[in-house]
């Protein structure tokens, strides 16, 4: 007898449980008392539990996997189903789909909080306040801009590109800026420390005090000790 190819088999509807589950079921449709496709349903479930371990590992939900046997049946299954029939298109209904914001950003390579930091600076009426707006906003952006490109960028570009964000509104000079190295990066790069080799070693050596000799020292005292 030719085997039969699994191309020439129907489809596996859920292959968490295998085809020989959905042949289970199909053959409880096909019996015609209702009780005795009920008896039969619940064996199914407690086979399944023993011969399925993903549903160990999520643990006992006893009303999906009801509605799993109706998914397997084709939602075409009349058992004294313990739990509210599922229904089909509540089961498949797809998810709201959920708009991406989109907006414009000027400038990237600040990203977009860097123009929310200056709206909220453009609030501040002290002049002195928005001296410092300036400064932190300075800061941010010469961070940021170094996780962009390694390359350095020059304070004036800071300087032009948030005086263009805020319409002209903040501003300072750029002598003021690199006089004081206003706009210097909020974290440094961490320099890395090299071991000391042996030079470290026959530096300690040469500078400092010579080791004792016990052969030398040690001998030469005792000899005298014995002569006297």
């Amino acid at each position: 007898m030719i085997g039969e190819y699994n191309t020439q088999r129907p489809g596996i509807i859920l292959k968490e449980y295998g085809r020989n589950v959905q042949k289970l079921v199909e053959y409880i449709r096909t019996i015609s008392d209702k009780e005795k496709r009920t008896e039969l349903s619940y064996t199914l479930i407690e086979l399944i539990k023993q011969l399925t371990p993903s549903i160990k590992e999520q643990g006992d939900d006893p009303q999906r996997m009801w509605d799993d046997l109706y998914i397997i049946a084709d939602f075409n299954l009349d058992v004294n189903n313990p739990f509210p029939v599922p229904e089909r298109e509540i089961l498949f209904k797809k998810p709201m789909k959920v708009e991406y914001p989109q907006s414009n950003i000027r400038f990237k390579h600040y990203g977009k909080n860097i123009e929310k930091l200056v709206k909220e600076a453009l609030k501040k009426e002290d002049p002195q306040e928005r001296q410092d707006a300036i400064i932190y906003l300075g800061k941010l952006m010469k961070t940021f801009y170094a996780n962009w490109n390694k390359e350095p960028l020059d304070d004036s570009v800071i300087l032009r590109d948030i005086q263009q964000m805020s319409g002209g509104a903040l501003n300072m000079t750029i002598d003021r800026v690199r006089e004081d190295n206003l706009f210097e990066k909020l974290y440094k790069e961490r320099k890395k420390v090299r071991p000391q080799g042996n030079g470290g070693h026959q530096h300690q050596r040469q500078g400092g005090h010579r080791p004792f000799n016990k052969n030398k020292g040690g001998n030469q005292n005792f000899r005298r000790r014995r002569d006297q």
